[in-house]
């Protein structure tokens, strides 16, 4: 165990990894990045780290924002519950706490969207606190070199690796140590093409003497992706353009979209339209334009959607449009949009007018 950290310590000596949130211990920083980090690659959320900060130099100025401006800015990092949780516990610390980030393990782990890996990040990160850090990089790690085929994603593994990870914690640095076996999972023990040559556990590591580094970690069996079949109606009418913003409790809550179906299958072009009239949209003296079909892959869907275009001579009734609002077009860029979307209003955008 002592090897372990020794060898470990002196890897991450050798092989700094320069991150914008670890240049100080500011726990705002420390906790604004775990939780973007906690479904997203460093390279894609550091811009998104960067913009936050400039945007909320505090955890008061996140607090106070409203809540379209903070979805607004995380607009296509997916996983927008972390941001509710984000606003949410911003709010909690400005109110409960003076603006004074949490100091202790159960208070930080009491904050929404915090988990045992953030808050022992948090923890140690801006603390020192001794709490071993336990996310993909260090299953991946513990289980080669340690040989564990004990499925990860399963109460038994988690319980397992948490007691291995909290033996080989050097509790006197805690701050290096976790940041020292999380940045090698990324940087060297990787999923694919390990650094094997150059590994400092080589001599040691259980799965290469077995020749098993690309089974481990192990996972129990995946379950097959839902798929869902988005019908959007773009309802234009003159300059505006009919949004709605969705609130039930379900993929994208309290992000904005267009007017829409949703069917069983995934229809043709034609029997879309058909289903429209069968719904009682009748569209008789209105051109309905197909625009395409995007698809979005989410951790347990996927979407499918096509897009109608209609221009609306008059208003109708229906319960399709009950909850929805109509904004000018030059204003859709403001709202925060699912990637699905935000993609084919970009494309249609053009010299500050959308082309549809």
């Amino acid at each position: 165990m002592e090897k372990f950290s020794r060898l470990l310590l002196q890897w991450h000596i050798d092989n700094p990894r320069d991150l914008p949130w670890k240049k100080n211990r500011n726990p705002y920083h420390i906790w604004l990045s775990e939780i973007i980090l906690q479904q997203t690659r460093v390279e894609q959320g550091t811009p998104y780290f960067n913009k936050f900060i400039k945007n909320y130099p505090k955890v008061e100025d996140l607090a106070l924002a409203s809540e379209q401006s903070v979805m607004k800015d995380w607009e296509g990092l997916g996983y927008y519950s972390r941001a509710r949780n984000l606003h949410a516990s911003a709010k909690l610390i400005h109110q409960d706490y003076q603006g004074i980030f949490p100091s202790s393990y159960k208070e930080i782990l009491n904050l929404k969207g915090v988990g045992p890996y953030t808050a022992a990040a948090i923890a140690s990160f801006a603390f020192d606190l001794p709490h071993a850090v336990l996310d993909g990089n260090v299953f991946r790690v513990l289980s080669r070199i340690f040989g564990i085929h004990t499925p990860i994603d399963s109460t038994e593994g988690k319980k397992e690796f948490q007691a291995l990870a909290d033996k080989l914690l050097d509790a006197e640095r805690a701050a290096d140590y976790n940041q020292a076996i999380m940045n090698f999972g990324a940087t060297h023990c990787k999923p694919k093409n390990p650094k094997c040559n150059t590994c400092p556990f080589v001599d040691d590591c259980i799965a290469y003497k077995n020749n098993t580094i690309q089974e481990l970690p192990l996972k129990k069996k995946k379950l097959a992706k839902k798929e869902r079949f988005f019908q959007y109606l773009i309802v234009k009418s003159g300059d505006e353009i009919l949004i709605r913003q969705r609130r039930e409790k379900d993929i994208w809550r309290q992000l904005f979209e267009f007017p829409k179906l949703e069917t069983k299958d995934n229809l043709p072009v034609a029997k879309i339209v058909e289903q429209f009239q069968n719904e009682g949209l009748n569209f008789e003296n209105e051109d309905i334009i197909y625009l395409g079909n995007k698809k979005q892959i989410l951790s347990h869907q996927v979407i499918r959607a096509n897009f109608f275009l209609i221009e609306l001579k008059k208003e109708k009734s229906h319960s399709i449009f009950e909850d929805c609002e109509k904004v000018l077009q030059e204003e859709l860029t403001n709202f925060a949009f699912p990637v699905i979307i935000k993609e084919l209003v970009q494309s249609n955008f053009s010299q500050g007018s959308f082309l549809f």
